[in-house]
């Protein structure tokens, strides 16, 4: 027994036609919203692409892309199908195939599914991939006279003044590592020789962050040195008073810019893939009942349109029936492929 039988005269079918024909080229304008999410997202990524690990962040946005590209693809398609619809002749050059291409727009909604579910979840690999990437450039941000790490410095002093961040996780990020390259250190100064054999690595370590931590909507000048040292400010305690730099840490901060951009192309997505589902039953719909016309000679005759030829668990059992079979008989011709073998 068919699912979800619905019967159609020729007033119906044109209207159907016409109606699915308006979705499908409304959904390649949606496919092209997702490609130009995608296109944007994979630009972000790459505006700070120094500051991430490595260049599996970029596996989304191409995923977007590719999706895209592919919407645009099958909805112009499904869209000239529909249109020919109307014409007996030109719609049957396209019945042989229909079957096929409409058990690709269901891989391909099962695609657009995971494709969201995605948006969502790359958030957690995303958050280790800036949490590496900004612990290695706070590192490369001396290199200024480095070839590949000159820009750093540049960099990440942009991104803290964008972000309104300081450090990886906060500011305190900065006193751990040497920021001032060897270049601009006197070496003859015993606080500079100091400082470098006060730690096993030999690193000129201080209680200070490069200026672009500073908040500029504080009243008082930027303390960006000698920031646990009371002693060295005037009505100054680094413990109650409120710091004059920004407190977040900019992985929080990228994590938030970032991930915000994934739900929001996330909840688009899947939005894409209702209307999606909504033209491939269109579609079926169109398919079946022009298939089914009491007199097929007659276009005017009546019709039966459905979603499936049969229930839901039928279905799913004839296709599981058809796997087998197929698994069946490729062990045949391999068994055949080796008794030929050992005849020889």
């Amino acid at each position: 027994m068919a699912l979800m039988v619905v019967k159609f005269d020729l007033k119906k079918r044109v209207k159907l036609a016409q109606t699915v024909w308006f979705m499908y080229w409304f959904a390649v304008l949606a496919g092209i919203l997702v490609l130009s999410m995608g296109l944007f997202f994979k630009i972000e990524l790459r505006k700070r692409s120094e500051l991430m690990d490595n260049n599996e962040s970029h596996f989304l946005p191409n995923l977007l892309i590719t999706m895209g590209l592919i919407a645009c693809g099958i909805n112009a398609f499904g869209g000239k199908v529909c249109y020919d619809s109307l014409d007996p002749i030109k719609f049957a050059k396209w019945k042989p195939m229909l079957k096929t291409f409409l058990v690709f727009c269901v891989g391909f909604n099962a695609l657009l599914i995971i494709t969201a579910l995605l948006c969502f979840v790359m958030r957690i690999p995303l958050q280790f991939t800036l949490a590496e990437g900004l612990k290695n450039g706070m590192k490369y941000y001396k290199d200024t006279d480095t070839p590949g790490r000159c820009y750093m410095k540049r960099t990440l002093d942009l991104m803290q003044m964008e972000f309104r961040c300081c450090g990886n996780d906060n500011y305190r990020d900065w006193f751990e590592i040497q920021w001032v390259s060897n270049r601009y250190l006197d070496f003859s100064s015993k606080e500079v020789k100091d400082r470098i054999g006060s730690n096993v690595d030999g690193q000129y370590l201080m209680d200070g962050v490069p200026f672009s931590c500073c908040n500029p909507s504080s009243p008082r000048p930027c303390i960006q040195y000698q920031m646990t040292n009371n002693s060295a400010h005037y009505s100054y305690d680094h413990y109650t008073e409120e710091l004059n730099v920004w407190r977040r840490g900019c992985r929080d901060a990228l994590l938030s810019y970032y991930g915000g951009i994934m739900n929001t192309i996330g909840i688009l997505v899947l939005l894409v893939t209702m209307l999606q589902v909504a033209v491939t039953i269109g579609l079926q719909y169109v398919d079946t009942s022009l298939s089914t016309l009491a007199n097929p000679e007659d276009i005017e005759s009546e019709s039966e349109g459905f979603l499936l030829e049969k229930t839901v668990k039928e279905t799913f059992t004839d296709i599981m029936a058809k796997m087998k079979a197929m698994g069946k008989g490729a062990k045949v011709e391999e068994g055949g492929e080796e008794g030929v073998a050992t005849v020889s």
